[in-house]
């Protein structure tokens, strides 16, 4: 069992421990979506209460995003380097002293410093539970699984969003940030009992007690245990991890981390625009308020719809074919809801559309990413990537406001945001071809990279 201990586990099929991993990263990655659409509708109630200018409103919502994208960058590459569970612990404390915080603020400014402080452990965590969803899984899940994770953006985002709106029917826009904080207290628990370290970690860095760890989480597994760690480059070739073992970034890793950042921006600053201005556009366009806000319920119920499809046919479809496939998909459809977005029959039922397609491209991506580094950088990797597309969805929203000063219409915002997801085609296409001719013939096990990309 020494050799075969990872690979055992990628061949055979998951345990009922592993799809527990699975949901627990679900569950702390609801907690991405509800943080995004609390703050979006508590925003007019905040707003109101403390008469707050347009531009401070702005910096408010803004705050949160740029937090996410200083934690993907600067924060999760500890991971790394004290293990991918300690640090998602660490981070569900400073999301939860920041949001229960947050409903003491006194000023714009405390609010604004905590929304950054929520923002810097949700974007550290994030990185981490894509990296532990993908070493869990088997070879022929592993993209389904990774891509599940965005399913608990769109579950946090519909039932936090709900739970909030219905929060502000009766009390103060404090509760929204009350409710996150005891919910993300609750999860801890569940994370503390559910989450185990990487084994990719325990094997690549061998930590005090590292045969014991492993052992332990192999016999939660139902597996056998074993008696030595295997060899950490053999670890390295069977995760599937092309460029794993190599201390200095080669011209190749590098070319690879730069075009799957080009695509993280493109597609998050796609996906932000939608999710977060077509309940205005669509009134705009001719819709009242409340089917405004449906419009953006129903997107995140595509949502959820698109990363669960994306899933299922990944252990069918080669993930380079079907993620192309969704980034072209949503290219059309957000050309095809531009020019119809008046049209309420037409505009309901393509927002779930719609929302399916651009949420399954951010469930590829993120699927793809951990597959481009080793081990003992994949945390590093993801998080950057992740940290890249979050700056990528704070250029969005203020690149339609000044455009709607200008006096764009809805349609033509629409067409300009295609374009960032017919883009991204180029990247992933090139990142799929540098695998298949860089690693092509070097061992069995590494070519079971061509079914996946």
């Amino acid at each position: 069992m020494k050799q075969d201990l990872k690979e055992a586990i990628n061949e055979s099929p998951m345990s009922s421990f592993q799809k527990f991993v699975l949901a627990v990263c679900i569950a702390l990655n609801m907690l991405d979506g509800f943080d995004v659409l609390a703050v979006a509708f508590s925003a007019p109630h905040l707003a109101a209460d403390w008469h707050l200018s347009g531009k401070e409103l702005g910096t408010l919502l803004s705050a949160g995003l740029f937090g996410m994208a200083a934690g993907g960058l600067f924060i999760a590459p500890f991971a790394d380097r004290i293990g991918r569970r300690l640090l998602v612990l660490l981070c569900l404390f400073a999301i939860a002293a920041g949001m229960l915080a947050s409903a003491f603020a006194q000023t714009l400014d405390q609010l604004v410093a905590l929304r950054v402080i929520t923002g810097l452990g949700i974007g550290g965590m994030l990185a981490s539970i894509s990296v532990i969803a993908a070493e869990y899984a088997s070879n022929k899940w592993r993209s389904g699984a990774i891509s599940m994770l965005s399913t608990g953006y769109t579950l946090g985002a519909t039932i936090g969003g709900a739970i909030t709106g219905l929060l502000l029917t009766h009390y103060s826009w404090r509760s929204a940030f009350l409710f996150g904080g005891v919910c993300t207290l609750l999860i801890i628990p569940l994370a503390l009992y559910g989450l185990p370290e990487s084994l990719d970690f325990l094997i690549a860095k061998r930590p005090k007690a590292a045969l014991s760890r492993v052992n332990a989480i192999l016999k939660r597994m139902k597996r056998d245990t074993v008696n030595e760690l295997p060899d950490a480059d053999r670890i390295a070739q069977v995760t599937h991890a092309p460029m794993a073992g190599v201390v200095v970034p080669s011209p190749l890793m590098v070319l690879r981390t730069v075009l799957i950042w080009i695509a993280f921006v493109c597609v998050m600053a796609g996906f932000y625009f939608v999710m977060s201005w077509t309940p205005k556009l669509l009134v705009q366009a001719g819709m009242s308020a409340s089917q405004g806000v449906t419009g953006g319920v129903l997107l995140n119920v595509g949502g959820i719809v698109g990363c669960t499809l994306f899933s299922l046919v990944s252990g069918r479809v080669k993930l380079n074919t079907l993620l192309t496939s969704f980034l072209v998909g949503s290219t059309v459809l957000l050309v095809v809801f531009g020019a119809n977005a008046s049209r309420l029959q037409f505009a309901m039922p393509a927002a779930i559309v719609l929302g399916a397609a651009i949420s399954a491209c951010v469930g590829g991506l993120y699927a793809l990413t951990p597959l481009l580094y080793s081990p003992t950088a994949r945390a590093t990797g993801v998080g950057w990537a992740v940290g890249m597309g979050r700056l990528g969805a704070m250029v969005a929203p203020v690149l339609v406001g000044v455009l709607m000063d200008k006096g764009w219409q809805a349609s033509n915002l629409y067409y300009l945001f295609a374009v960032p997801f017919l883009f991204a085609v180029l990247p992933v296409n090139v990142i799929a071809y540098t695998i298949r001719n860089r690693d092509a013939g070097v061992t069995m096990t590494l070519s079971k990279q061509h079914e996946i990309l």
